[in-house]
């Protein structure tokens, strides 16, 4: 089969397009010939290393978790699916080596569920991790009608799917973003507020009594601002990017594999509750190229992948 594989850490330049072996199907996994495979930031920070310390690498590693596309094989326990089933997953195992940049991807039953119609593949691969992170980080806070939620970099892959998640559970949604972005926010529910210098006081002329929940999807301290924008009760804070969050009482969160969640979302997509913004799609052959249009840090939704 045609995948992007690397032999090394590095950067982009050592991803290679070319051929590797069609992967073996274990008993509680179907074959998914890959239509569409998304782009995360985990993506390239895999590539680079930075999850040596946690991860084993087989190499070559064919990168990428999120995929859409169709079953075409089954293993000897998959009672879930047939051939010709359309799903989407998030297929991450516990070590690096079989990854969704490929013609095919062998996937556990557990990180699947059916796409959502009306949706095409490259909408729905936009779904899985980004998804699933922000619907387990607003499952994490409890979050709720009534709340008020700030969501930082809510203009991301994660924060577009947190914003609509959240204003679905009733709550008011606060989003941090650059400027050129406060107009997509504002069509998707949330009131946007700037990046930087007087960022608490900017929320807190939104929300004067404070906010109730915080969601860190970008790092870099933005914990720190806690205390200063938090109601008096306190805030349920997650974060996916940054261990300080625990010295707050938050929770630091890693995105799981959930079947049951993923059904979930793609209910909400099919319903028009959720809409993917996809920035923009390359070929496989150019998949490198994706990845440093995703490591630029400045990408509106999600960079995709199609496979032909």
């Amino acid at each position: 089969m045609k995948a992007v594989s690397y032999r090394a850490y590095g950067g982009p330049e050592v991803l290679e397009y070319g051929e590797r072996p069609i992967p073996k199907i274990g008993p509680d996994s179907v074959l998914v010939q890959v239509k569409a495979a998304a782009v995360n930031p985990v993506d390239w920070k895999v590539r680079a290393g930075y999850l040596d310390p946690m991860m084993d690498a087989v190499f070559p590693v064919v990168p990428g978790w999120d995929v859409a596309g169709v079953v075409v094989g089954l293993g000897a326990d998959t009672p879930e699916y047939r051939v010709g089933d359309e799903v989407i997953g998030y297929v991450r195992e516990d070590f690096l080596s079989r990854g969704t940049f490929a013609e095919y991807v062998a996937a556990p039953v557990r990180t699947l569920a059916r796409k959502p119609a009306g949706l095409t593949f490259e909408q729905a691969a936009g779904i899985p991790l980004a998804g699933l992170t922000a619907y387990q980080a607003l499952k994490a806070t409890g979050t709720g009608e009534g709340d008020t939620v700030l969501v930082h970099a809510a203009a991301g892959g994660v924060g577009t799917m947190a914003v609509q998640l959240a204003r679905h559970l009733g709550a008011r949604v606060i989003g941090t973003a650059s400027e050129g972005n406060h107009e997509f926010l504002r069509s998707l529910g949330a009131e946007p507020v700037a990046y930087g210098d007087g960022l608490a006081e900017r929320v807190r002329a939104l929300a004067p009594e404070g906010v109730d929940v915080v969601l860190d999807l970008v790092g870099g301290g933005a914990v720190r601002t806690v205390p200063d924008v938090a109601a008096a009760a306190g805030a349920r804070v997650v974060s996916i990017a940054d261990p300080e969050v625990a010295g707050l009482g938050g929770r630091l969160l890693w995105v799981r594999p959930d079947s049951a969640d993923l059904a979930e979302l793609s209910r909400l997509a099919e319903m028009g509750v959720l809409r993917v913004e996809v920035a923009e799609v390359f070929p496989l052959a150019r998949t490198a190229d994706a990845h440093r249009l995703s490591e630029g840090g400045h990408v509106r939704g999600k960079v995709v992948v199609t496979v032909p």
